[in-house]
């Protein structure tokens, strides 16, 4: 598995947690590499058929969308989800061969890159959180790192359970 170094190349906070957040993103890809497309969708969690590894990416593709885009910048919500099928984007992640939806990832993580490049951490989001408050580009940094590490979890998990391979 390949990622970048976790050591950031300046020691402010910008560079902490923009370094961290790449980190987690490219242990999201690397937790992925070699596995089949059959493996990709399949579920090995028997109270989870969502947690695949092509659920979990697309998960993750989503969870930026909505807090950069809906919530920082104040767009239109234009994700997957709807109020009956909350998980969705976790659900279609199937139809979709997991090199597109790394790919898709990967681009989208480059266009974020440079939007919080822009930004100062102190800016705040245009629309309010689920608590109804204006959280600053900083704290969405952190709970993207945090997201994403999360699930870096449950792609090790579902990845040992599907092929045994394991990683660091």
């Amino acid at each position: 598995m390949t990622r970048i170094d976790d050591t950031p190349p300046a020691w402010d906070e910008r560079s902490q947690l923009t370094t961290f957040l790449d980190y987690a993103r490219d242990t999201a890809r690397a937790k992925c590499e070699g596995a089949s497309a059959e493996d990709a969708r399949r579920s090995v969690l028997p109270g989870s058929p969502l947690m695949t590894l092509s659920g979990l990416v697309n998960h993750l593709r989503w969870v930026e969308y909505y807090w950069f885009q809906v919530v920082f910048l104040g767009e239109e919500d234009e994700g997957p989800w709807t109020d009956e099928d909350p998980d969705r984007e976790m659900r279609i992640a199937v139809d979709f061969p997991l090199a597109q939806l790394l790919d898709e990832y990967a681009e989208q993580s480059a266009r974020y890159r440079e939007l919080v490049a822009a930004s100062d951490l102190d800016d705040k989001a245009k629309r309010a959180g689920r608590e109804g408050r204006h959280v600053d580009l900083r704290w969405i940094l952190l709970h993207l790192v945090e997201e994403t590490s999360r699930h870096n979890g449950h792609l090790d998990i579902v990845r040992e359970l599907l092929d045994g391979t394991t990683g660091d």
